[in-house]
């Protein structure tokens, strides 16, 4: 393991915008893009995997569960993670480990015989993902400064989107190799997935091992140690005991209002179901309509980063919550193939505007001795309100039908963008303290 460095450095020096992407950042997002290549392998198909499982009426309720149980878990992980990354002054090590748990989770999909069994190593990949993701982001905002932060969150998001094109090309090549092309685009009959398309998924299920494991390698080798700064001695109490009751109050007004449009954000996976549903898609054109929309994250997220460090964090932020709004409301009414397209190109906007701007505010209004423990609880909240977002969401996408199901999630993303233009500070001098 290379040697610590601190993150004092970073927080001090001025840095252009090529220098706030390379070493750890880059390293990081390199990470983030082999990882992903391997979690989108098989998420495009995962629903279908789960209807095939347990057919087509049950498979909402079965993704809401499986969604709900392992993001709530992870979310629980990355507070405590978070902060024990604090507490040690040292980050890598659980990084490594929820790297590791989740390379090999994916990949034993193929194994499963039964939809609890998919839940169960679902849940093993989010404690992964628990275990490693606010340890990384403190990482991240310890390695630049304020000034490039936005950017260097988007950069890392945006290699993780690249990952989730890659990923899923690789199942379209995949699933033409396997099936050929008369079932290659259109599923057997409405509703009915096949044995053949089931062990055809099984095999590029395992197949995912392969980038999980270019992940770890980057990882190990070239990832650094960074030492976060602190703004009292080592060795004092306040040093050891960085609670949550240190954090700023506008951070936890912050976190209280992203909760409650997190509440109304349901898993991504809904919309390959309806797609699935509503158009009668088979497994490439939905793979290719996962493709576009990480497309579209990837056009949007360099953009985002850096509109926020010239403009302010919370106006990109409202911009891209009420872009989510539309979004939902359209899938609502949507009507044609070629609308679902276009929405599908939209969503990823919101991405680009709110997932490393997000990150970003959360690191300039947190010191670094405490952004692991701020990390933590950002995700956590976040995380914890994924169990009742994605259950209830496919409890009324059953109950009440989906296009009931996406206005409701609408509603709260508008009142969330409302409550946050309330926050917004007119201020310039506030903005330049960490207010952005």
């Amino acid at each position: 393991m290379e040697p610590s460095v601190s993150a004092h450095e970073g927080e001090q020096k001025k840095t252009s915008w090529r220098e706030a992407i390379r070493g750890n950042v880059l390293m990081l997002g390199l990470v983030s893009l082999f990882t992903d290549f391997s979690s989108e392998m098989i998420n495009p198909i995962l629903p279908i995997f789960f209807a095939g499982l347990v057919g087509g009426g049950k498979a909402a309720l079965w993704v809401g569960i499986s969604e709900g149980i392992a993001e709530t878990t992870a979310s629980l992980l990355k507070i405590f993670s978070g902060r024990l990354s604090d507490r040690l002054g040292k980050r890598k090590g659980l990084v490594v480990l929820g790297y590791g748990l989740s390379t090999v989770a994916r990949p034993a999909i193929a194994l499963a015989g039964l939809a609890w069994q998919v839940v169960g190593l679902k849940f093993v990949d989010r404690v992964g993902k628990g275990f490693r993701t606010s340890p990384r982001d403190a990482m991240i905002g310890d390695a630049v400064g304020p000034d490039h932060r936005g950017l260097a969150f988007s950069f890392h998001r945006a290699m993780d989107h690249t990952g989730a094109i890659l990923g899923p090309l690789a199942v379209i090549a995949l699933l033409y190799v396997l099936l050929g092309y008369a079932k290659w685009v259109k599923p057997s009959a409405e509703g009915v997935v096949t044995g053949e398309e089931m062990r055809a998924m099984c095999v590029i299920f395992g197949l995912a091992l392969l980038p999980g494991l270019a992940a770890m390698g980057v990882l190990l080798f070239k990832v650094r140690e960074i030492a976060p700064r602190r703004t009292r001695p080592a060795g004092g109490q306040d040093g050891l005991r960085l609670g949550a009751g240190h954090l700023p109050r506008r951070f936890y007004a912050f976190v209280g209002i992203v909760t409650l449009f997190a509440l109304g954000n349901s898993s991504d996976m809904f919309l390959l179901l309806y797609g699935w549903k509503l158009f009668n898609l088979g497994l490439v054109p939905l793979a290719g309509l996962w493709i576009l929309l990480h497309a579209s994250k990837v056009a949007m997220s360099l953009p985002g980063g850096v509109l926020s460090d010239k403009l302010g964090r919370r106006g990109v932020i409202v911009a891209g919550w009420i872009v989510y709004a539309l979004v939902y409301l359209g899938m609502a009414e949507v009507g044609s193939l070629w609308q679902f397209c276009l929405l599908f190109v939209a969503y990823g906007f919101y991405f680009g505007m709110t997932e490393g701007v997000e990150k970003a505010l959360v690191a300039d209004l947190v010191p670094s001795e405490r952004r692991g423990t701020a990390f933590g609880i950002y995700h956590g909240a976040i995380g914890i309100a994924a169990l009742p977002a994605s259950l209830i969401f496919g409890v009324f996408w059953t109950v009440i039908g989906p296009r009931m199901a996406f206005g409701i999630g609408a509603a709260l993303a508008g009142l969330s963008a409302v409550l946050l233009i309330a926050l917004l500070s007119t201020s310039k001098a506030a903005q330049r303290n960490g207010t952005r």
